[in-house]
């Protein structure tokens, strides 16, 4: 039987404690890319197997969530831009490495917006340190190279979370995290609210609150 879930890595990331959001994973595995539906298939037809696997399986773990707030069998289609799709009245975003795939939904009335990044718990090569930290975070983190690599999952899960608000592409240097505080300033000004998970992995949790 195949295995396609690490318990260490889900409690890991069940510790983000984000109590609108639901968050699960799922082991990369042969056979997930047969799981794309029809509405997903096409955006991937001229992907490898690679990226149409890692795909198959960040949606299998989505519609698992999507299920546990109603929407069963729910295709997650790509848009253009390359985003996630969700049904109306849904936030939610997807993320792979090379072994795991995860996904974080919400209901917009709770969750403004969400993003969702994991990374290998490897150190960033020393060289990527000055395109990912802004002067500011180097300070901070100094030359520590998996500080490094956190704040590059916090970029990606800010940049997945405000994009769909914005409409807007950015560079590492547009977002300014603060890791002690938890919490990332976009160039516009948005502020963003950030969760991390250390473990096997590096998971980085973003978003804004609902309407209040």
């Amino acid at each position: 039987m195949t295995v396609t879930v690490d318990p260490s890595l889900q409690s890991a990331i069940d510790a983000l404690a984000l109590p609108c959001a639901l968050i699960g994973h799922r082991l990369i595995s042969p056979g997930d890319e047969h799981a794309l539906l029809r509405d997903e298939a096409a955006a991937f037809a001229s992907s490898v197997v690679k990226v149409r696997r890692a795909s198959g399986a960040a949606r299998i773990v989505a519609r698992q969530l999507l299920a546990r707030l109603g929407y069963r069998e729910c295709p997650v289609p790509r848009a253009a831009s390359g985003a996630p799709v969700w049904p109306a009245g849904v936030v939610g975003s997807l993320a792979h490495d090379a072994r795991v795939a995860v996904a974080a939904v919400a209901m917009s009335r709770d969750i403004g917006a969400l993003g969702i990044d994991i990374e290998p718990a490897d150190c960033l090569p020393s060289e990527l340190l000055d395109l990912v930290a802004t002067p500011q975070e180097r300070l901070e983190i100094g030359d520590d190279p998996l500080q490094g690599r956190l704040l590059f999952a916090v970029k990606e899960a800010v940049y997945k979370a405000v994009y769909p608000l914005d409409q807007t592409f950015l560079e590492h240097h547009d977002v300014q995290v603060n890791l002690a505080n938890r919490k990332a300033v976009v160039r516009n000004g948005r502020i963003v609210e950030i969760r991390l998970s250390v473990s096997t992995h590096l998971v980085a949790l973003a978003f804004l609150p609902g309407p209040r």
